[in-house]
């Protein structure tokens, strides 16, 4: 069984793979099951002059035990700086 650690850095890879965007950070990990991992990865999807102004994007994306992807979907997508209320 993978790490949480590891299954983010898998996670984090695959995400890349698929949007050819690289991960800006791991905002959260848990347990899918007794064998995976559902990440969500925060990723750059438009840059813009100032970077405060990028548009940034949240994906879930779920591996198996192996690290192997099993889905992925975009769930979010906001301005850069933009807090939740």
């Amino acid at each position: 069984m993978l790490s949480a650690a590891e299954a983010a850095k898998r996670a984090a890879d695959h995400v890349n793979a698929m949007t050819g965007r690289a991960a800006e950070c791991i905002v959260g990990v848990e347990r899918a099951g007794d064998d995976g991992w559902r990440i969500c990865v925060e990723v750059v999807e438009t840059r813009r002059i100032p970077d405060s102004a990028d548009i940034l994007a949240i994906y879930d994306a779920e591996v198996d035990a192996d690290g192997e992807l099993v889905s992925y979907r975009r769930v979010r997508r906001y301005p850069r700086g933009h807090v939740d209320r």
